[in-house]
């Protein structure tokens, strides 16, 4: 999708010295805890917790934070939180569809608050599978396209990525959700600097955004990833890199 790579490397980018760490450390917490609950706490054998654990670890968490979310996930901490997971789904300005993946402990409280954000920025929260069908789950892989050459992600290809092609100013490498994991060690083994490496839900069509609403959609977007419930957000709109950059730096 047209500059959605490059958005997501811009974030990536501003998370490394935004004073927002503490939140972020709080969501991935959360999540690690949830998968350990759910597949048991060896990453090992259970690859939705050892995707989270690598999340963590990719923002500098520390190793006494995941090791705790590890044990409330699997009973050893009596403190642990019942959350579970939710998916949310509607249209932003320019009627982009936007999939909201959340981990809560009051689904009334989180959904009342999604559906004002939306509305605050001229979208619509919409009902189960109005915008899934859009949407498929993959593998996203991000490199920084200006140190790197198209032949330096070979082993990603190797390994099994489906496509490899340069978004903005950074590289996208897609792969399945059981390759994700195998493609990463190959490109790090290989020496490539990752930006980031997650499950994505990327959209099988795309929504082409005018100028005067890509504002509008990008506060949409940051609005719902900086609530405290809100896991990741996916969105399908087509929107030049170049005016990515104007509206980050706005």
């Amino acid at each position: 999708m047209a500059g959605h790579s490059k958005w997501a490397s811009i974030k990536h980018r501003k998370k490394a010295v935004d004073a927002k760490r503490g939140q972020l450390f709080t969501k991935l917490s959360r999540a690690i805890t949830v998968a350990a609950r759910e597949g048991g706490g060896d990453p090992d054998g259970n690859p939705a917790l050892a995707l989270a654990v690598q999340k963590a670890r990719d923002a500098s968490m520390p190793k006494d934070n995941i090791e705790r979310a590890i044990a409330r996930g699997t009973g050893a901490d009596s403190d642990a939180d019942a959350y579970e997971g939710v998916v949310y789904e509607g249209y932003g300005p320019g009627g982009v569809a936007i999939m909201v993946e959340a981990l809560t402990d009051n689904r009334n409280r989180t959904s009342s608050e999604i559906r004002h954000l939306f509305t605050k920025q001229g979208g619509s929260l919409g009902e189960p599978g109005s915008v899934a069908w859009t949407f498929e789950k993959k593998g996203e892989v991000v490199v920084d396209g200006g140190r790197y050459s198209e032949d330096d992600l070979l082993p990603a290809i190797d390994a099994g990525a489906e496509d490899v092609a340069m978004d903005g100013d950074v590289w996208e490498i897609v792969t399945g959700p059981g390759e994700l994991a195998a493609v990463r060690e190959s490109l790090e083994q290989a020496g490539v600097e990752i930006e980031s490496a997650q499950l994505v839900q990327r959209p099988t069509t795309r929504t082409p955004v005018g100028d005067d609403r890509v504002g509008a959609l990008m506060r949409l977007i940051e609005a719902l990833e900086d609530h405290d419930d809100v896991q990741a957000v996916h969105a399908n709109f087509d929107v030049d890199a170049d005016v990515l950059e104007r509206v980050a730096a706005a």
